[in-house]
């Protein structure tokens, strides 16, 4: 063979070597890989990307307006509820307290007077100089001002609401957030940004979401919403680096409403967080374990859709390979699916390259391991810059 030959053969070998690890097929000498599928035992997890939230995350604004005079909290700090964590200018506030303080002394003040000019009204009438039109405003002008009394105490209580609203404290026991205001900033409840939110963190919710029809199918085979959420097992929530929080959670809500831009319904699951380990913002991943025992389980890549249904290449006795339409469960681990109809123990299937067949082929079966020993044979021989079987 000429080195102009032997590039070609090489070129022709790469392509089809490249072809074959894209779809699947292990050589283009019409071997396929093939396994026997067999009655397993399964236990899958279908993972649903998440968000992960506080049990209550709470916007703090103040009731009043003012200037910070102090910060008594800083940003990642565990707070308790009750906690102070700002401090408004008070000066306006405890002025209006002593006024309204004021304003109540005066009209107590004009009561005891009324009350004793009533008396002295009442003993005048009893003796027929006064007529009973002087008696009766004597006393509504008393229930006047004991009406002003009233609000006047009002008006302080209100005062003083407003001076204890200075010092911002905490509603909830948790964590800090960002803080976008600091010392001599003006604020008030109308402010665009919150002075900082608070999470509590003790329970953590993680929020995902099942397409419609996962959702249809699941609540077909566990009989209803509120069935479904009972019978399903605890989950587990796999965090952004990748590793396994230790705690498992347990599905807590499911929505009402399919939302119409995704056609998804979103989920609740809840964990308990004692370390302080999930923060309120975070993101991750929920597994949902599927459990199924005796079932038929097939590699994903074995399997090829027509119109939203999924198929397999059966293998006869003759080698020859037909399409048979399966059934498997939404549930999958994005491997391997459940399979609940369409195929039997012992039955032998195609597991690669099944975008090269069609019904009605003939082939070479192999098993996985050979083709896998045939890939790598042929990678080598590229690297060597031979033809396999060449010396």
């Amino acid at each position: 063979m000429n080195m102009r030959s032997k590039i070609m053969s090489l070129a022709l070998l790469l392509a089809l070597v490249s072809c074959g690890e894209k779809q699947g097929m292990p050589e283009a000498n019409n071997e396929y890989a093939v396994i026997t599928v067999q009655a397993t035992d399964a236990q899958l997890e279908t993972s649903y990307p998440a968000t992960i939230k506080g049990l209550e995350d709470i916007e703090i604004r103040p009731k009043v307006s003012g200037f910070i005079t102090r910060l008594c909290v800083d940003e990642g700090d565990f707070v308790r509820k009750g906690q102070p964590l700002f401090q408004l200018e008070r000066v306006q506030f405890e002025a209006a307290v002593r006024s309204a303080e004021a304003n109540v002394n005066v009209i107590k003040t004009n009561i005891k007077t009324q009350e004793l000019n009533l008396e002295n009204k009442r003993m005048l009438h009893g003796k027929g100089i006064i007529s009973n039109f002087d008696l009766q405003s004597a006393e509504n002008q008393l229930e006047s001002l004991k009406a002003q009394l009233a609000q006047a105490q009002a008006g302080l209580t209100d005062a003083r609401n407003n001076l204890s609203y200075c010092t911002v404290t905490s509603p909830v026991s948790g964590v800090v957030g960002s803080i976008p205001y600091r010392l001599g900033s003006l604020v008030s409840a109308s402010t665009p940004q919150p002075l900082t939110t608070v999470s509590n963190i003790e329970t953590m919710y993680a929020y995902f979401s099942m397409t419609e029809k996962q959702m249809l199918a699941l609540t077909r085979e566990k009989g209803g919403i509120a069935a479904a959420m009972d019978k399903m097992p605890a989950v587990k929530l796999q965090l952004a680096d990748g590793s396994e929080y230790p705690l498992a959670g347990n599905v807590s809500a499911i929505s009402g409403v399919i939302e119409a831009g995704t056609g998804s319904v979103q989920m609740r699951a809840t964990f308990a967080n004692p370390e302080r380990v999930l923060r309120s913002g975070g993101a991750g991943a929920i597994l949902v374990p599927v459990k199924s025992e005796g079932c038929i389980l097939v590699p994903q890549k074995a399997t090829y859709d027509i119109q939203n249904k999924k198929f397999v290449y059966v293998v006869g006795d003759d080698n020859k390979v037909t399409g048979r339409e399966i059934e498997v469960l939404v549930q999958n681990d994005g491997q391997n699916y459940i399979v609940v109809k369409g195929l039997k123990a012992g039955e032998r299937i195609v597991v690669e390259g099944v975008n090269q067949l069609k019904t009605g082929n003939v082939i070479k079966p192999i098993t996985p391991a050979q083709a896998e020993a045939n890939r790598k044979k042929a990678e080598q021989a590229l690297k060597d810059g031979k033809m396999p079987g060449e010396n």
